[in-house]
């Protein structure tokens, strides 16, 4: 700016911050689709290197960009004697811009138009304001860009009309407000992804309820209660993040026509669920919320809450915290259970251990029930909650009264499954109940609970993350 104060330059500088914004949506394609390879398999190669690219291609357009600023103030700074005015008057400028780059693309938009239309929106903005600038210090200069915008204009001819991530067994795709999702099936299961599509949010065969799954453990949640406890007890369910509508469809299935509300911040995601998944149980409401907001907004009590809202490294932290759980036990019956699905990695309970203590903090009873046959890299916990002070061995107890098939088949799963009794007592570690937790007994902390004011979450699912890949 110092060294040449003139208008062109300033314009020349916008208009290769707007080429560079156009140009990221087809270039970053297959650095994002080599990322995504690597964190499915954990190659820590491969995410620093995906990581380097990422930030090659949005740095050059941000560089660019904040050079603006002050360039614009040494261009309108004619007498020094007003330059806080003239500083104070552009930077006001600046936020309000801030602002508007801030929510315009993820409130309106993202959810419109989508992701790529809206690079290449910003993109013809700024490539707009950067011509006309030019065209008006030298008609010639400006016609020497026009090569970007035509460049720009070619590229989204050739790639724009093709899918978002391009895979054999997708068979729908959109993006929302909060996610990107896609739909893949196989064998005539369809199962829902999200976002970076590592994680699995819903399963669906038109033939079969249970989905050898996780979501499957939902259904013995309650039999953690006093024997005897029979299925005619279960009179209402309330999920949180209710995805595409699994566990529902189980719930129904095996409890019969009860209500149950499912609630999902995504209302794309619930509609993906209606027509892709059978969602379309009669007793099922679904309600477009977040978690936290519903509960404190509704005074209905539920015999079991189920949490399926936690997918690393996207953990809403207000969900894993004192207050939270407050909250869900002022919503449970007097014999209610919750039941919370969580990550982890075969040797690595960080993250079960943090929402188990902080758990142990509000309800008398908590138990960690592993999900059996484990992944590649991440497998699942249930952690379980009673309201009434119970015994693991309940479970066992209780299964000997089953007569739901369905139920049973879950149930003969579930105690073959490691369970540990989660104690906070002087030695501080977790109580191993089934046999299935010899050898891989993991060492409970009850530590501080996780609080609205403090719950590192994104610190501790990092920390796991980072601990796998440097093999500890």
């Amino acid at each position: 700016a110092d060294q040449d104060p003139r208008p062109a330059t300033l314009y020349q500088i916008m208009a290769w911050a707007g080429f560079g914004i156009g140009v990221v949506p087809f270039v970053a394609t297959p650095i994002l689709r080599w990322s995504v390879q690597g964190l499915a398999g954990f190659d820590a190669g491969v995410l620093v290197a995906s990581l380097l690219g990422v930030l090659v291609l949005f740095s050059a357009p941000m560089t660019l960009l904040g050079c603006v600023s002050p360039f614009a103030i040494r261009l309108a700074l004619q007498d020094v004697r007003h330059g806080g005015n003239v500083a104070g008057s552009l930077y006001a400028l600046s936020t309000v811009g801030s602002i508007l780059g801030t929510f315009l693309p993820v409130l309106v938009l993202i959810p419109n138009v989508g992701t790529r239309l809206t690079f290449l929106s910003l993109s013809g903005l700024l490539l707009v304001v950067s011509l006309v600038g030019l065209a008006r210090v030298s008609r010639r200069r400006a016609l020497v860009y026009l090569w970007m915008p035509a460049v720009i204009g070619v590229m989204a001819a050739l790639w724009s009309a093709g899918p978002i991530r391009a895979e054999s067994d997708t068979v729908y795709e959109t993006e929302s407000m909060y996610n990107y999702i896609r739909v893949s099936e196989q064998d005539n299961t369809r199962w829902l992804h999200l976002n970076d599509g590592i994680g699995i949010h819903s399963v669906y065969h038109p033939d079969r309820v249970l989905t050898y799954g996780i979501w499957d453990y939902f259904l013995i949640a309650p039999y953690f209660n006093p024997p005897p406890y029979t299925a005619d007890r279960v009179g209402s369910l309330l999920l949180i993040g209710l995805a595409a509508g699994t566990v529902s469809a189980e719930y129904t299935a095996v409890y019969g026509d009860i209500p149950i509300d499912g609630v999902e911040i995504d209302p794309k995601v619930i509609a993906v669920g209606h027509e892709w998944f059978g969602m379309d149980q009669p007793n099922l409401n679904a309600v477009a919320a977040d978690g936290r907001y519903y509960l404190a907004t509704t005074d209905r009590r539920y015999h079991v809450i189920g949490v399926d809202a936690y997918r690393p490294p996207y953990i809403p932290f207000h969900m894993t915290t004192l207050e939270f759980f407050h909250e869900v036990r002022d919503h449970l019956t007097s014999d209610g259970v919750v039941a919370i699905n969580a990550a982890r990695t075969e040797t690595d309970y960080a993250l079960v251990n943090a929402l188990a203590a902080t758990m142990k903090a509000v309800f008398p009873s908590v138990y960690v029930l592993d999900e059996p046959g484990f992944g590649q890299f991440t497998g699942n916990s249930l952690v379980i909650a009673t309201m009434l002070p119970t015994r693991a061995a309940n479970l066992g107890e209780n299964v000997a009264l089953m007569t739901d098939p369905l139920l049973h088949d879950v149930a003969a799963r579930s105690l073959a499954a490691p369970l540990w009794e989660v104690v906070c007592e002087a030695d501080a570690t977790w109580r191993p109940f089934s046999a299935a937790t010899a050898g891989r007994v993991p060492v409970g902390s009850c530590a501080a609970p996780f609080t609205d004011d403090h719950a590192p979450v994104e610190q501790l699912v990092h920390g796991l993350i980072l601990r796998y890949l440097l093999g500890q």
